[in-house]
């Protein structure tokens, strides 16, 4: 097979569009919250930033979060420095809460149509 654009196509090569999830938290009042984000499937920007990971140019949670969580047109809406706290420290770190939602709605959109065995 000659690789090309066409036949990346066709063997989806590509991971296509952003997927909408909704997810629910508890904020630090212990107000339920809930939002709609759209998570990037698993493709090169996920790629990218494990490799940042590894020689220590990122934190690799806040990495996968920002790599992954985008607007509707697939655009990052993070940096792995606003989820550390880094990019602001007057806003500090993300909320527990909510890392654990960005972080569940990522795993459930990268095992979207897998088998368990």
């Amino acid at each position: 097979m000659k690789l090309t654009m066409a036949s990346m196509k066709e063997l989806g090569a590509f991971t296509g569009r952003p997927v909408e999830k909704e997810i629910t938290w508890k904020n630090t009042e212990g107000d339920e919250i809930k939002a709609t984000v759209f998570v990037r499937p698993e493709g090169y920007h996920t790629t990218k930033s494990d490799l940042l990971a590894t020689r220590g140019a990122v934190d690799n949670v806040a990495g996968r979060i920002a790599a992954a969580i985008c607007d509707e047109e697939g655009k990052a809406i993070f940096t792995p420095q606003d989820i550390t706290g880094e990019a602001d420290a007057e806003r500090g770190a993300l909320d527990g809460a909510l890392t654990i939602a960005l972080l569940v709605a990522i795993q459930e959109v990268n095992n979207l149509g897998k088998t368990k065995s």
